[in-house]
């Protein structure tokens, strides 16, 4: 009997046997029941009728459960802050602005104002209690990830060049903050609420810098690494510092009552960051260096960093300088080791973001009463704040970057960056309105500065580009004037593994032409929403095994790391601007990739069952018309799309001609026998009876002529057989278009592959 028969009836046996048994024990147990008052929940439905009404009866019960209210809300919550933050990155906005906007949909200024039924269903009052809760532990983890993401060490290298740009971009729109306060006081401050109060938290309000954002916006203009991106990330840095420093006062005068009752406050909290500057931050830089990788850090060690964190929160929490202040502070003082925040960050930041902070934004939501603003002051004063706010962040940022040397159009974006507020602005926010300082109407206006100051920066940039585009025209042509001698070559890659063996195509299809090879290999990460700590990673991986190889074959390469949304868009804007000869590209597609790479695996296990998929399945030619079409149509150059099959050297190469606008295909493989020494065969798919046959067959004899190694082949049409004999092929990508679609079963054994169009 075979195994599976056998298992089968052996588990039929058991549920018989135990089945029975379980019955014969109900009813045994039924007996003994003592009649009396049944509770509703457990009577025992007499009919179909009786039974579907205590079904939907428990079901809407289960759902009016605390805790199937929290879980309805979050669900709730997800959606809609989905659906709006995709909205804004396909506007070219930060995803957090589409969060903030879902907060105050699903509050009282749109669900509660238009569906007052269905927002007191989903969002009792008595539930919201439980959602803030879980929403400040988001936080947490979200202002630890924070303090993480600030490299201390690289703020401390550039303090010197920003501490003037991230001081006056915080004490300028903090001044002006608490006078546009003293305006405000009398109409609008609580009753009770201490002017000092009131004042200083109107001025952190008008002085935060959202620095994940602004690191996101700078990812998404492919400014990291440049000066203005370096400048702007570091003075962001140093504000963000000092803003939660500063916040961490405010919070200690605010419930102390005074500055004097405020000293003790100060003095504790000043005694927690000697100990956690001096103490815990050398003993965690001992631990960075022992646990570095995935394979080191297990559940106990990320156990005992999040007991720091608790930990740090309560500290801050019980010394009155709120618990975000400890989180960030926990995050800061992480060991420096890339490797390890990047490790931990992925471990908090995933479910922070994307569960516990869109519950903020809806908590913070519901305390957003647009409705609330009903009168032209109320409004006429939202927009004098809204103003103040970016007057004295914005020209706080660029005077002060002005004065200490940068360009107009630098200074002007150094302050359009500054000028983001974002999440950071929400929870300054919220901490002032839990503690009675800012008034419900002051928190609407607050709000609303928040999303117009976030919503204003990319095209505010935009518009500084549009002002200086004559100028940067002139600036780029100069830079990017094609020097002598030089053939530019722009190598964009996808898998790192790619990258090393296109290298090789670039040095063997151009080394030993006329001009000097100049190669700048191009990777991108696709994703404006990618964490600051982890680009450096991604750069190290993906550049890896190029620059091996450029060392292995002696060739001096420059690199280029970019994020983007739109790669093909942004390959060739780069191509353009960079002036290059040509654009080599990846088809994406490998047989015989890294052994762990799942797509490649996947892909090649197809390929083996090609029986089962449908006919054309393994021959690349959409992806590669839906991929390069672009390139082709906007690249100032030659384009190469090149098809990996194990490739490591153009020993057997075979020429495909078609027609004679093919033949520029010739100077390209005369450099390749050049370089690579190998040999070729040409095979001629002109039509006999074209006009055009004979002006080809003596093109292709004087090439045969004063080549050596190249020859033309008897055969008139391409074959697997024939495929088989080579293990390199040219081709123009009008040829490849053609052959693909009335060859595709010889191409199934096509060796690399590089195509071009002129």
């Amino acid at each position: 009997m075979k195994k599976g028969i056998r298992n089968s009836i052996f588990y039929v046996v058991m549920l018989l046997i135990f089945g029975s048994l379980m019955y014969l024990v109900v009813k045994k147990g039924d007996s003994h029941q003592v009649i009396g008052t049944v509770d509703a929940a457990y009577h025992v439905p007499e009919n179909l009728h009786e039974g579907l009404t205590v079904f939907f009866r428990l079901f809407v019960d289960h759902i009016q459960s605390p805790f199937g209210i929290l879980l309805l809300q979050i669900i709730t919550i997800l959606f809609c802050c989905r659906i709006l933050s995709g909205l804004f990155v396909l506007i070219k906005q930060p995803a957090v602005l589409g969060e903030i906007l879902a907060g105050i949909i699903l509050g009282p200024s749109i669900l509660g104002h238009w569906f007052p039924q269905i927002a007191g269903f989903v969002f009792p009052a008595e539930s919201l209690a439980n959602m803030g809760l879980l929403s400040q532990f988001g936080l947490i983890l979200f202002m630890f990830a924070i303090g993480m993401e600030l490299d201390f060490e690289q703020v401390s290298k550039k303090l010197k060049e920003t501490i003037l740009i991230s001081h006056a971009s915080t004490i300028v729109p903090f001044s002006l903050g608490m006078l546009a306060a003293y305006f405000l006081y009398d109409k609008y401050a609580g009753e009770g609420t201490p002017f000092h109060s009131f004042a200083l938290f109107i001025g952190i309000a008008m002085s935060i810098t959202a620095f994940p954002v602004l690191a996101r916006i700078i990812q998404e203009k492919g400014l990291t690494k440049s000066h203005l991106g370096t400048i702007s990330l570091a003075s962001a840095a140093n504000g963000d510092i000092t803003a939660w420093c500063l916040l961490a006062v405010v919070i200690s005068v605010v419930q102390a009552g005074s500055f004097l009752s405020a000293v003790y406050n100060i003095l504790f909290a000043a005694l927690y960051l000697l100990a956690m500057f001096l103490l815990v931050r050398p003993f965690l830089k001992m631990v960075g260096q022992v646990f570095h990788n995935e394979e080191v850090i297990d559940k106990r060690l990320v156990a005992f960093i999040f007991f720091i964190l608790i930990i740090s929160a309560f500290m801050t929490e019980i010394l009155g300088l709120h618990a975000l202040f400890g989180a960030f502070m926990a995050g800061v003082i992480m060991p420096a080791d890339i490797k390890f925040r990047k490790i931990m960050t992925e471990k908090v930041e995933g479910v922070s973001l994307s569960l516990f902070l869109p519950l903020f934004f809806v908590s913070t939501g519901l305390k957003t009463e647009i409705g609330l603003l009903n009168t032209p002051g109320l409004w006429l004063t939202c927009g004098i704040l809204t103003l103040v706010a970016i007057i004295g962040k914005f020209g706080g940022a660029t005077l002060s970057a002005r004065f200490v040397g940068e360009r107009w159009k630098h200074s002007l974006y150094i302050g359009a960056l500054m000028n983001t507020r974002g999440l950071m602005e929400l929870i300054v926010l919220t901490i002032g309105y839990e503690m009675h300082i800012l008034p419900p109407s002051i928190f609407v206006m607050l709000v609303l500065m928040t999303l117009v100051t976030t919503f204003m920066t990319t095209p505010l940039m935009t518009l500084i580009k549009i002002c200086f585009r004559v100028h940067d025209k002139l600036v780029e042509m100069k830079k990017w004037e094609h020097p002598e001698g030089v053939f530019k070559v722009l190598l964009s890659f996808g898998r790192a593994g790619n990258g090393q063996v296109m290298l090789k195509v670039a040095n063997q299809m151009f080394s030993k032409g006329d001009n000097n090879l100049e190669v700048t290999a191009l990777h991108f990460t696709t994703g404006t929403d990618v964490n600051p700590l982890q680009t450096d990673i991604f750069e190290t991986v993906s550049f890896s095994p190029i620059l091996q190889e450029a060392k292995k074959l002696g060739i001096k390469i420059d690199t280029r790391y970019e994020i983007s949304n739109n790669v093909s868009q942004d390959i060739s804007t780069i191509t353009n601007e960079g002036g290059f000869d040509f654009l080599l590209v990846g088809a994406g597609i490998t047989w015989s990739n890294l052994p762990n790479d799942i797509a490649a695996n996947q892909y090649r296990d197809l390929r083996k069952n090609r029986h089962f998929v449908p006919e054309g399945w393994f021959i690349p030619n959409e992806l590669l018309q839906d991929k390069t079409k672009l390139f082709i149509q906007q690249a100032n150059c030659a384009v190469g799309i090149f098809v990996n099959r194990d490739f490591e050297k153009a020993e057997k190469i075979i020429l495909v001609i078609d027609s004679k606008d093919d033949l520029y295909l010739l100077s390209y493989v005369k450099i390749l026998l050049k370089s690579a020494g190998g040999s070729l065969y040409i095979l001629d798919r002109s039509l006999p009876d074209s006009p055009d046959k004979i002006f080809i067959t003596q093109k292709l004899k004087q090439f045969t002529d004063s080549q050596k190694t190249a020859g033309m082949l008897a055969e008139k049409d391409i074959s697997a057989k024939l495929l088989k004999r080579f293990n390199f092929m040219l081709i123009s990508y009008s040829t490849w278009n053609e052959v693909s679609e009335h060859r595709k079963e010889a191409l199934q054994l096509m060796p690399s592959t590089l195509i071009i169009s002129k």
